[in-house]
């Protein structure tokens, strides 16, 4: 092998540079995240570990059934019911995304199309001001009789 004094070294100089981080990182795990629970926080739609572990399978069959099954109530594993929707129900209790559902999302690297169609809490709130409430109490005074 033609200058192989060289080429050994550099191949194990090489080795050694790819895997620093991985030796300076071992036996190092990222600090689980935590989500920041409503304050009101007193019971989920499921338990914490069925939601930690299955929300993703949940909402989606919410979806499947609300859309093509015309189906809006979930009867939970204690037999109760519940409003099958993201935006009427989760965000009652969970009201920041950044802060609840952005947490864990990030630390996964998992990028849920939810907001593709749903409208985050933050950004939810604006939607009924004052003004728009004034603007449309103000068209339904200028209907006729006829059709309030």
């Amino acid at each position: 092998m033609y200058d192989a004094g060289k080429v050994i070294p550099g191949l194990i100089a090489f080795v050694v540079l790819v895997t620093v981080p991985f030796w300076t990182n071992f036996g190092k795990a990222a600090p689980e995240p935590k989500p920041e629970l409503p304050k009101e926080y007193k019971k989920c739609v499921e338990s914490k570990d069925f939601m930690r572990r299955e929300h993703m399978k949940l909402l989606r069959k919410w979806r499947f059934d609300v859309v093509r099954k015309n189906m809006r109530i979930y009867i939970n594993s204690e037999g109760q019911p519940v409003n099958m929707s993201l935006q009427n129900e989760c965000f009652r209790c969970h009201t920041s995304k950044k802060k609840f559902c952005d947490v864990c999302h990030d630390y996964v690297a998992a990028h849920p199309y939810c907001w593709n169609c749903h409208i985050p809490p933050e950004e939810k709130k604006g939607w009924a001001t004052k003004e728009v409430k004034n603007w449309t109490d103000e068209v339904s005074s200028e209907q006729p009789a006829s059709h309030h």
